[in-house]
């Protein structure tokens, strides 16, 4: 055991000793402590209370909550009310912030592990096209004698990183990440306290079962979504007024109709990849992300988990795929394509859209990807019967999804490959790129 793990050790038995781990997590309590904070009472218009008495709830009942756990929630939940504050404040400064259009929006989603990280680095090298970076979406604010560019919030969530990566040294070879990175939307949901990135921190099935099942579900989450990119645009002055919004975040794929609701004129791009290279992975990367916060990690539990939500995950696909509402508004990208041929992948999305592609884009394409191959990630082993799977039943449930799409199974330890899918493949134009 390191130092760092020992002493956590320590403090843990410590707090659950003391009390301080039973000790309830109440709603209200941080409410007012955000106002306090911040000398403004007003949330905005999107309802909080309840959805964070959920979340709440569960984490008490049910994530098994360690003192780093119990530290970081309580932490994450007063960041997340005082930028609302900092929202409503700012939009009564500047009422017109609301009614900014962000037109025609992309949004990346598919499995994890898929390469949609990589593909939304990619699409960064336009520099028209716009992302929130990780700093924006944990300080969309300046702090106190900050001057412009957000240095001081860059360099503080800089720290920020170094110390997860202390708690849990085998996220950065799983998923790279800085300040300046495009942030992943589920952050900016969070802030409605109505997001899939608490259930992935946090083992709270009966919160994720309300989110999915009970109210408004994702919409309000959304619409704050919404909110947060006219923030940002306002911020950007001028500049931001001809840029193009391009996000992503896998947990899109379970809020569809809201996403569709709030942006009307979204478009969509899937990227595809072989389910059984990605469940080992997502397992793991739960696994680690949870460690840190929770005194119960059970592996066989998270790896079922992860595939029951990745199948429903690859329904809803096959489902909006075939909904007239989407029709052509969905571009399908695929994982070996991807790798392959990146400047060609990106290129594609651009065509599929009707999106002029600015001089030079292929040539910064290709110069960033030969700088990251494989979209940056190392070769990780893992054993599908450590989190309770079974090879041969993953790909029998996901049958339908890789034929749907025809996406290509991937043999474990296969090399990275040299060049674009079969053109039988790529004949299959209802999925693919046009």
């Amino acid at each position: 055991m390191t130092a760092i793990g020992a002493a956590l050790w320590t403090g843990d038995k410590i707090a659950g000793w003391s009390g301080f781990l039973r000790r309830p997590l109440e709603a209200a309590r941080l409410m007012d402590r955000a106002r306090e904070r911040s000398g403004s009472g007003n949330f905005g218009e999107i309802p909080v209370a309840e959805p964070l008495e959920r979340l709440l709830e569960a984490c008490q009942a049910e994530a098994s909550l360690g003192l780093v756990g119990r530290i970081a929630l309580e932490w994450d939940v007063l960041r997340f009310l005082s930028n609302l504050l900092e929202l409503a404040a700012a939009e009564r400064r500047a009422p017109e912030i609301a009614h900014a259009p962000i037109a025609q929006p992309i949004f990346i989603t598919g499995f994890p592990r898929s390469g949609t990280t990589f593909l939304h680095e990619l699409m960064m090298c336009d520099p028209i096209n716009r992302a929130p970076r990780v700093w924006e979406t944990i300080y969309p604010f300046p702090m106190l004698h900050e001057a412009g560019g957000g240095h001081k919030r860059i360099a503080r969530v800089a720290r920020q990183l170094r110390m997860f990566e202390r708690l849990a040294p085998q996220f950065r070879g799983l998923h790279r990440i800085s300040p300046t990175s495009p942030q992943e939307c589920s952050e900016i949901t969070a802030h409605a306290f109505r997001s899939l990135r608490f259930d992935t921190t946090y083992r709270i099935p009966t919160y994720r079962t309300w989110l999915e099942t009970g109210g408004e579900g994702h919409l309000p989450a959304y619409r704050l979504h919404k909110r947060f990119l006219q923030h940002l645009r306002h911020q950007d002055g001028a500049a931001g007024r001809d840029r193009r919004w391009v996000l992503k975040c896998p947990d899109h794929l379970f809020a569809l109709d809201a996403l569709r609701t709030v942006y009307p004129d979204a478009r969509l791009v899937f990227v595809h990849r072989d389910p059984l290279r990605v469940l080992l992975s997502v397992a793991k990367l739960t696994e680690v992300l949870r460690r840190p916060f929770t005194r119960r990690l059970d592996r066989v539990e998270i790896g079922r988990g992860e595939s029951a939500r990745w199948l429903e995950g690859a329904q809803r696909m096959i489902a909006a795929s075939e909904d007239p509402r989407w029709e052509g508004t969905i571009c399908h990208v695929h994982y070996l394509d991807l790798v392959a041929d990146p400047a060609g992948a990106v290129e594609g999305v651009y065509r599929h859209f009707g999106i002029p592609r600015p001089e030079g884009l292929g040539s910064a394409v290709a110069e960033f990807a030969a700088a990251e191959p494989n979209g940056g990630y190392g070769v990780h082993r893992y054993r599908f019967e450590d989190h309770g799977l079974d090879a041969a039943a993953e790909r029998e449930k996901f049958a339908p999804y890789l034929g749907h799409f025809g996406v290509v199974p991937e043999p474990a330890g296969a090399p990275r490959p040299a060049g674009p899918r079969s053109a039988a493949l790529r004949s299959q134009a209802s999925v693919q790129p046009t």
